[in-house]
């Protein structure tokens, strides 16, 4: 069994975190400076037109580049955004998997980049960020 397997809701790579909770967010993988998490598909984070809300979008992009800056050490530190950008490039209305790299790591400074896929590969939307590690 991977670490983070069958995670609690609300847990996201080993830190109680409620926005995970409320957004059904699921820790699919962390490893070295990478992190992956999924998000269901859910009525109450949608548009008018059915499809995924990008705040929604937002929330997914910044848990996970968030996990990817402490992906090095998933349960010694918490991260806070500093500042992130986001660019959306397509609607979805099914589940969404975020992909993220943390490309450098000082010592409380991290400025990693993503991306929103479906579940078919489509690309959604991209993002950047500058994240601070908080030691827990």
């Amino acid at each position: 069994m991977k670490p983070f397997e069958n995670e609690a809701s609300g847990m996201l790579f080993g830190l109680p975190m409620p926005m995970a909770k409320a957004f059904g967010l699921r820790a699919e993988r962390i490893a070295g400076d990478q992190a992956s998490v999924r998000m269901p598909r859910n009525d109450l984070h949608t548009n008018s037109r059915g499809e995924v809300h990008g705040g929604a979008l937002a929330v997914l992009l910044d848990c996970t580049l968030a996990s990817a800056a402490r992906a090095h050490a998933p349960t010694r530190f918490g991260v806070i955004t500093v500042d992130m950008s986001l660019h959306f490039l397509a609607p979805c209305s099914g589940d969404v998997i975020a992909t993220a790299t943390c490309e450098r790591r000082g010592r409380s400074l991290c400025f990693v980049r993503g991306e929103a896929r479906d579940t078919n590969g489509t690309l959604l939307a991209l993002a950047t960020g500058t994240f601070k590690l908080m030691e827990k």
